[in-house]
């Protein structure tokens, strides 16, 4: 399978997937960006779909079904971080803290992270 074909596995926890579903009453269809940066590295960014413009430095993983969410959430990520991850299962969850930037949960006083699970491949 090419790189391009390859579909990394995510999948998100109960508590992120109402997260979502409050989200998107609010702001609409929404999308994940997960970077490779150095300070928020386990901390993909939710925003209003489209507002986070991807280019060819980006790899969408996912597009998640979410449970009462009309449209599927697209998950992406920098292609930098994806070659790290590439051989993992990645896991959105919710934890208490602020989170940092223009996600969407950051006035909610909690913020998604990524757990990682390595998979066989």
């Amino acid at each position: 399978m090419d790189e391009e074909s390859e579909i990394a596995r995510v999948e998100l926890t109960a508590e992120a997937a109402r997260l979502v579903r409050r989200l998107s009453e609010t702001h609409g269809p929404l999308m994940f960006h997960q970077s490779g940066g150095c300070c928020d590295g386990s901390a993909p960014m939710c925003y209003p779909d489209g507002e986070f413009r991807t280019g060819g430095s980006d790899v969408l993983l996912a597009e998640l079904a979410v449970e009462g969410v009309e449209e599927p959430v697209r998950f992406w990520m920098s292609r930098s971080q994806y070659e790290v991850w590439s051989h993992t299962r990645l896991i959105v969850d919710v934890v208490e803290g602020r989170g940092s930037g223009f996600s969407l949960e950051a006035p909610e006083g909690v913020r998604f992270l990524t757990r990682s699970r390595v998979v066989d491949g």
